[in-house]
Formats: C-alpha cells, structure tokens, sequence
C-alpha cells in the first residue's frame, strides 16, 4: 500500500535491528519460556497411571519377579511414548496456532515498508499506525496525517484525542487505538518497558477460565478416582484378611486401582480440542483457544455483516443520479459532462489512498472520466472520520494555491440532513433513495461544502453543504451463498443480518440471498431506545437489523445472549469490537478485517467466506460427538475390567486373581489409543448437521447416556463371567479359563469400539465412514492376542494357555453376544423415531 511517507524517514537497518535487540530485548511483556521434551516427560511421569506402574514394578523387583518387574518397564515405556506422542502432537498444533495469531506491525526499515511479527519490533524502529490498528509499542510522533488516537485502555476516557509531532503530548502508547488517520512513530519503549507493560504484569497471571466441558470431565475423572481409592483399600484389606499375603493383597488393590482409573478421558480431550484446533486452521479457520471448538458446536444464532460476507465486496458502480439535472445515469454514460462535478467530489470525498471497495470505485471513475487528474495537486489537510447516526465523513483538501475542496458523502438521510434542501426536494430523494434500495444497490449522497479560514467547526454536520446527487452500487451476493446459508438452517441455526446498509437494500439482497425474513426489519436507533424486555422479543423475531452503529451491536448480542443462544457474532470493523468480544464466539475476517477486530475476536476467517464457519460448526459438532463416544467407550469396557479383577476375589471363586497387572496395563494399552487417537480421528456423523444445535449447559452425559454405556458393561461382563464359569464348569485349569476370559475381553472391546462409532446408526451404515486408523488398531490388536496365546514364552508370561478353534470361536460368540444386542437397540430407536 501506497502510504505517502516522507523519504527522509529511513528507518533502521538490519545490524541496528540487532544492536538494539541485544540491548532491549524482544518486544514481549515476559519472556516465553517453551516447554522442552523433558518437561513434558517429567509431566507425563506424574500421571496416576504411571506412578501406580512404577509402584507395581517396583513390587515386582522386591520379591524378585524380574521378568513381571521388566514388562512393566516396557509398559511404562509403551505408556510414556503414547502420552508423549499426544503431547507432542497437541503442542505442535498449538504452536502452529500462535504463529497464526502473532499479529503484523508495519514497519520502515532500509528506507522500505515491511511488515512483521509485533514481538520482533525494536527500539528505534518506525512503527506505521493507521485506522483500526492496535498500537504495540511506546514511541513519539515524527510524521502524521489527520491522526487521533484511542487512549481508554489507559486513560479511561473514551474519546479519541488528536496528535501529531509538534503536539504538547506527541507519544503514542502500546494497547492504544489508532482511530482515524496515519502516524509514523519512533519506538522508545518495548515490552515490560511500556506503560502497558509496567502496569499491566498482573493481567499475565490471571488463567484462562476453564470451559463447562472440561469442568465436567474433570470432575468426573475426580470422582472416578476416588471410587478407585475407595475400591483399592477394600480389594487390600479383603485380600490380606483372606490370604495374609501382604505383596499379594497389595498387587491385587493396584490391579483395580488401574483398571478403575479412567486416565485416558483428559488426555482424550486434550487431543481433541488441540487436533481440531489445527485441522480447521489447515481449512482456513484460526483458533485463537482451542476450547472454542467446544463451542462452535454449539452455535444457535449467526450475526453477519452483510458486505463482504453475504456479498461478494466488488462494488460496481451502476447508477448516478445528478441532483442539478434531476436525472440518473447509467454506467455507459458516465462520461457526460453533466456528471463531471459530482463524480469530482465523489471521488475527493474518498480516502487519497482508497482501501474500501466502493472508494476504490469511485477512484477507478474518477480515471475513467475526467479529462485531467488533480490529484497530486491537491493535498488532504483536514478530514472528519466516517461518525455519527447515520454516518458521513468529510475531506477538506487544499493546493499550492490555497484553493480548497471540501467534500462529503455518507448515508443518504445524513447527507440530506446536512444539506440545504426544503423538505420537498428531501422526500423527493429519499423516494429515488428507496427505489435504489429496493433493488438492491448500495447508495451513498455526496455534497460539496465551502469555508474560508482555519477555524474550522468541531462537528463535519456544522459545514453548510450543497447537496450534489447520488451513487448506486451494486454487490452481487456470493454465487454459492444460497447453498451455505441453506446449511446453516438444515443445522437449525438462525441467521441475523447486522448491517450499517439501510432497510431496503438489506431486504433486496437478503431475498436474492435465500435469507429466511418474515419480519419488517429494524434499524440501530429502535434497538437503543427499546427496554430490555422490548429487545429480547425484537431479537427473537428479527432477521435484519440496519443502519447499525456499536451500541446497538452490542445490545443485540446481549439480548441474544440473554434468551439463552450461542451467539457467533462476524465483524471486520473497529465498532465491531465490542460485539466481537462480547458474543460467545467473535468471527474477525482475515483479508478486511481490521487487527482490532482480529484482536477482540475468537475465530479468524482468512478467505472471509461464511462456508468456512458452517465448516467451524461442522467441526465443533464432530469433535463434542467424538469426545462423547470415547467417554461413553471408557466407561463401557473400564466396568467388565473392574468386576473381572473384583468380583471372583469378592465372591470367593476357584481363580481368585484371574487378571494381574499384566493384563490389566495391556488393555489399558490397547484402550488408550482407541479413545484418543482413533476416535478423534472419526468422520462426522451423516445428519449431524441436520440436528438442532445441542444447549451448551447440558451436562456432557446425560443420566440416559450414562446408563448406556454402564449397561453396555454390565452386559460385557455378564459374557466374561458366564465364560469363567463355563471354563470351570468345564473343568479348565486357571491358565484356560485365564485365556477364555482374556480373549472375551480383548474381542469385546474390537466390537465395542465398532458399534460405539454410532449411538444411532447400524455398524454396516458406520463403515461407509472410513477411518483407517481403526482398522490398523483392530487389526494390531488381534495379531498381539494371538501371539499372547500361541507363541509359548509369551503366553508363559501372561499365564495362559493357548486355545482351540472351537474355543477361540466361543469366546468370540460371546463377546459379539453381549456387544450386538446394542444394535438392535439401536434399530427399536430407528424404528420409533420414524413414527
């Protein structure tokens, strides 16, 4: 960009960079300390299930076990590089994020425009600081243009304050908002240095508060582990008292005390959130927490700006209508002299280095149509930013000469305000007004002002303007836009429509849109004027909201907010900050949105295409579906576990300790990878999207859900333990029975993961939804049970003995027995809902 910097303003070159970082440091409030591998082994280590490993290892090597004592260091090992594989995959992830979220700084270095990352900026760099930018550093103005700046992170004051280099007060400071205009400042201080910094260390020990999600899981896991506490002083004392073998009672308590422990559920969530968060950031879709994809499935109502989103943001310019002619012009004749002096101030009214489409437009025309270019000889000296209700801006250039030209355009109602119309020829315009709107063209007035002096007025609506026509611009709304806004609605999602357009040409682009709108719309200020009460209904039953300012943004939001919605709020501006920050999820864009809105905001759209936050929502729903399955699988196969290792103890049965610790940890080996890494790994349900969205206070497992999942275990263990019996009955000695019990669980926990894929669909409809990962664990898994069983030093180890055909195909039978029933549950629930 083209932003008009005097050439004496060199900057600082690439060995001064590095002399002044060696003396300063970078620019950061503390330094970031990145976590190693040993620290995230040395976590890992602290995890219950390997300090329980270690204490039956350790067991081990007192009684002289060796060969036990040695498995489970390979178990610890095995165990350890699972979890640190989880870690390091959720790490990579998130630093990838914050890569992403590390916002730009545009500075002058080699006397060229460059921009980098904020945290690299030095002392004695020259920082440019434009409208919307977040000001990153403390520094004194050298160079300025119509610049005021934003000081109630500071201050407390809410106005903006105009500076520039010969100002008493010349500095900018780090966290404060470049309102309008441009500023080159030196940078001075960085950092801790800062007056943010210096006042601000405290805000970095304040924790991110956790999600109801993770609140949830972590209780549950709290109360998991106390029941395992409670169930391991029982197993000890029972055993000891049966037995008084001390190393036994106690081998016997750490066996249940692990298969109790549901260790896998945090590390679980923790991959899921983290994975998720770095599979949307390859879709274009930056997280700035990953526990927002929690949320996102959670989304009940899309507030969406309409230019740019809805629409495509190409703003032809397809109509002039000419005040002093009374007419209006088509594109082909806008070379008619007629039109010369309003396509003049249309274009003088515009910023001298355009970034908005529509100014950019008006430039192009501007071009197009004047037979000379007077744009070098006229410097901007003065201008009004685009403000008030409905807004206007005005621009006042000047020459060599001293002539001067004073330009204005905004809203047509506040152009016309300004201007000196009877009403007569007001409700005259406001007529060709509202035939522009009503097919759909975006219409702005422009005016022309004069004034001699420099004592210009505070208010740009105290100039005395003539008022010289109109512009009409159309912007199509997006060519797939229908089929998106189509998905939202399959999901039951509700769409509002927040613009600072007006009401007809909302309506026409929100028809053409496929915009569901059964109420007349409603501009921003009815919305401050209702009551509370009053805006709750309005909320509710509104689709489209116009001529919207900050407040009444803001307000929206909270009454949405208040009736009990997930609100994802879509904003690119500076007043769209607070909106941003004040909904559930605030959706910045990444080509036109502004860094204060990209800074306020949870979520970054990069292309600023709504598809990408149907794909967000998809992913959300997805994510809070595969957690639940991997809990709900947990809970299922840690019960048949749990009643294995206690009940023949308990009820006095010949094998009293039919699973050891061996066993235990490899189930626990085979069950954490399953939950963690193949079920984050599960594709989107088919009519997931084509569910209401779920209430984000439901408790994660409903009393119905839980009891599933808890008969689906009482049955699994009902078919262990009538093959005990069976084997006993038999007469099979304890390495058989051992092995038919074993191989029960090892295949009732394949066909569980299968079946769990879906709490809905048939597991025949579940494999059209590919995910290899579970193939290859299913496969892996049933390859090492069948080493278990016949290759003999192994099977020596494990203490079983192999078996037939005949035996291996009724264990089999009985896992597929006490898992399948679940499918015809599943069909009776098909079934009833169809009625």
């Amino acid at each position: 960009m083209n932003y008009n910097i005097p050439e004496n303003l060199k900057g600082l070159t690439e060995a001064e960079v590095e002399a002044s970082r060696k003396k300063y440091g970078y620019n950061r409030l503390e330094a970031v300390k990145k976590e190693t591998w040993a620290d995230m082994l040395i976590d890992i280590l602290k995890e219950p299930m390997l300090i329980l490993l270690i204490c039956v290892s350790l067991i081990y090597v007192i009684i002289g076990d060796y060969g036990e004592a040695l498995f489970m260091l390979v178990a610890i090992i095995g165990v350890t590089a699972i979890s640190f594989y989880q870690d390091n995959r959720s790490k990579k992830a998130l630093e990838e994020l914050e890569k992403l979220n590390e916002p730009l700084s545009t500075v002058i270095r080699n006397s060229k425009i460059i921009k980098i990352p904020t945290f690299e900026i030095a002392v004695g760099d020259l920082c440019i600081t434009e409208e919307g930018n977040l000001i990153n550093a403390d520094g004194t103005i050298v160079h300025s243009n119509d610049f005021s700046v934003n000081q109630s992170s500071l201050t407390g004051e809410s106005f903006s304050v105009f500076k520039d280099s010969k100002s008493e007060d010349n500095k900018v400071y780090s966290g404060t908002i470049t309102v309008s205009g441009l500023a080159v400042f030196e940078v001075e201080q960085i950092g801790k240095e800062t007056k943010v910094g210096k006042i601000g260390q405290s805000i970095l020990g304040i924790k991110e508060e956790i999600s109801p999600l993770q609140l949830q899981i972590r209780n549950f896991v709290k109360g998991m582990a106390i029941i395992g506490l409670i169930i391991f002083m029982a197993v000890c004392i029972f055993s000891y008292i049966k037995t008084e073998d001390f190393v036994t009672s106690l081998l016997s308590g750490l066996t249940l005390a692990m298969s109790v422990l549901p260790e896998e559920i945090p590390v679980a969530f923790t991959t899921f959130m983290a994975l998720g968060a770095w599979k949307l950031m390859r879709e274009g879709i930056i997280i700035k927490r990953s526990s927002i994809v929690e949320t996102l499935g959670s989304v009940t109502v899309i507030c969406t700006d309409k230019t740019g989103t809805i629409t495509e943001n190409s703003m032809q310019l397809k109509h002039l209508y000419d005040y002093k002619s009374d007419t209006i012009y088509e594109q082909e004749n806008f070379k008619t002299k007629e039109l010369d002096e309003l396509i003049d101030y249309a274009m003088w009214s515009s910023e001298p280095v355009p970034f908005d489409p529509m100014e950019i437009t008006l430039h192009k025309i501007y071009e197009q149509t004047q037979d000379s270019d007077d744009r070098k000889n006229y410097q901007l000296f003065h201008e009004y930013p685009l403000e008030g209700k409905p807004p206007m801006m005005t621009h006042l250039f000047e020459n060599e000469q001293k002539e001067r030209i004073i330009a204005a355009k905004g809203a047509p109602e506040a152009i016309l305000t300004v201007s000196e119309l009877s009403e007569e020829e007001k409700n005259k315009i406001r007529n060709i007004v509202k035939e522009f709107g009503e097919q759909g063209y975006r219409v702005l007035g422009v005016a022309k002002s004069h004034f001699e002096g420099n004592n210009f007025p505070e208010n740009q609506q105290d100039f005395s303007f003539e008022f010289l026509g109109l512009t009409a611009f159309y912007d199509p709304p997006k060519k797939e836009i229908k089929e998106v806004l189509q998905h939202i609605y399959n999901a039951g999602i509700k769409v509002k429509v927040i613009t600072g357009d007006n009401a007809d040409t909302t309506k026409a682009i929100a028809l053409q849109a496929g915009i569901i709108n059964n109420a007349p719309a409603v501009n921003g200020s009815d919305v401050t004027a209702s009551s509370e009460d009053d805006l709750m209904k309005l909320s509710e039953k509104t689709t489209l909201f116009t001529r919207m300012f900050p407040e009444a943004k803001l307000e929206v939001v909270n009454a949405l907010k208040a009736q009990g919605n997930v609100v994802a709020m879509l904003g690119d501006g500076v007043n769209d900050g607070p909106a941003l920050k004040a909904a559930h999820i605030g959706v910045a864009m990444g080509n036109k949105g502004t860094e204060i809105a990209k800074s306020a905001a949870a979520l970054v759209i990069t292309n600023d295409d709504l598809e990408k936050l149907v794909v967000g929502i998809a992913a959300g729903r997805r994510i809070y579906a595969n957690i639940k399955k991997a809990v709900q699988y947990i809970i299922s196969i840690h019960i048949p576990i749990i009643l294995t290792v206690s009940l023949p103890l308990f009820l006095g049965w010949v094998f009293p300790h039919i699973f050891t610790p061996v066993h235990v940890i490899f189930l626990e080996l085979v069950m954490g990878p399953t939950c963690s890494i193949v079920y984050e790994n599960e594709p989107i349900e088919k009519d997931e999207m084509q569910r209401p969205p779920r209430v984000l206070t439901d408790t994660f497992l409903n009393w119905r859900e839980l009891m599933v999942s808890i008969i689906q275990g009482l049955v699994i263990t009902a078919g262990i333990l009538w093959i005990y019996q069976h084997s006993v009955h038999l007469g099979n000695d304890e390495p058989t029975t051992r092995a038919w019990v074993f191989s029960t669980l090892i295949f009732a926990n394949i066909l569980l993961s299968l079946v769990n894929r879906s709490f809905h669909y048939s597991i025949f409809e579940s494999f059209k939804n590919r995910n290899y990962l579970l193939a290859g664990i299913s496969v892996l898994v049933l390859v090492l049970l069948f080493v278990i069983l016949y290759v003999k030093p192994v099977s020596g180890f494990f203490s079983v003995a192999p078996l037939t055909v005949k035996e291996l195909g009724l264990t089999f039978l009985t896992a597929a027995v006490s898992v399948f029933w679940f499918e015809i549950y599943k069909l009776l629930k098909r079934l009833l809902e169809r009625k």
